[in-house]
């Protein structure tokens, strides 16, 4: 996740300058004190002060690496002049929960504490914080390239999180039986000029497993742009083909698979995307891999 504030806080016409102090965090229904995650020291990797991403110049890892650094931080501060917690992707690591906190006020008035001034709710994030579904379509095609549509509904995209580290995708395309198909033996082919994951990768290679295309971003959201080459805006699209030796739609025997989908990441960390596709079966075939239109 990137760096998240809180609002400041409200002084209510109150006398500047003030320091405020959070005294007392513990988890609101049993009252015991926060656990001690609140203020463990995490590593992780920052854009270095002044830097900022920059998605038409920052195009190799190289060029991030120069704006980029560890640094060792809690998951979670607090702001003692404007009252504000950030929260940072070293958060991950908090136990869900509800906690509260007392708030300590001074100025030059004098000191005044607020007793269960706010509550922190450190939830699971929900999926639309995670992934973003912008495009499913599925159809068949024979040997003459003839198009047979499938409806929408026979292709499933979901998100699932392996990991709060790292910043990888890996992409499945998996049959009605939750089979995979192998990338790395020419199951799953590119069509012809049509953009597919890796159009889409700024950083690092794919890599084609046996069961999936795996991808590390660096950055999020993943994509960070449409893929636009020059001719053509074709969104967050992927395109993809199952050669026909390898799987068999419903009701449509002899004909290639073809689905079209688009999806963003919006945090890192590791996630396996699985594209199912509801009426196709894989099937056992071998032969050279071909590049499907």
């Amino acid at each position: 996740m990137t760096l998240t504030l809180s609002d400041r806080i409200n002084a209510d016409g109150s006398t500047p300058p003030f320091d405020f102090k959070m005294i007392n965090l513990r988890n609101k229904l049993t009252g015991e004190p926060a656990p001690a995650e609140f203020t463990k020291m995490y590593e992780i990797e920052v854009f270095k002060e002044g830097m900022t991403f920059n998605a038409a110049t920052d195009t190799t890892v190289a060029l991030l690496k120069t704006k980029r650094e560890l640094k060792q931080v809690t998951p979670m501060e607090f702001n003692t002049i404007s009252g504000q917690i950030s929260f940072n992707r070293a958060s991950a690591n908090l136990p869900l929960g509800v906690y509260t906190f007392d708030l300590q006020a001074t100025n030059r008035k004098g000191t005044k504490i607020y007793k269960a001034f706010a509550e922190i709710h450190v939830i699971e994030p929900f999926f639309e914080d995670v992934f973003a579904i912008t495009y499913a379509s599925l159809t068949g095609s024979n040997a003459s390239e003839t198009f047979t549509p499938a409806y929408n509904s026979n292709i499933k995209l979901t998100c699932k999180k392996v990991s709060d580290e790292g910043a990888r995708v890996i992409l499945k395309v998996v049959d009605k039986n939750g089979r995979a198909w192998d990338p790395s033996a020419g199951q799953v082919i590119k069509r012809g000029d049509r953009p597919t994951f890796e159009s889409h990768v700024r950083f690092n290679p794919v890599v084609a497993t046996n069961n999936a295309l795996v991808c590390d971003y660096e950055v999020a959201p993943f994509p960070l742009t449409k893929f636009n080459d020059g001719k053509t805006n074709w969104d967050y699209n992927i395109y993809y083909r199952i050669p026909m030796r390898f799987a068999a739609m419903d009701g449509h025997p002899n004909h290639n698979i073809n689905p079209v989908f688009g999806f963003r990441v919006l945090m890192e960390g590791t996630f396996e995307v699985e594209v199912k596709l509801t009426n196709v079966a894989a099937i056992n075939s071998s032969g050279t891999p071909t590049t499907g239109n």
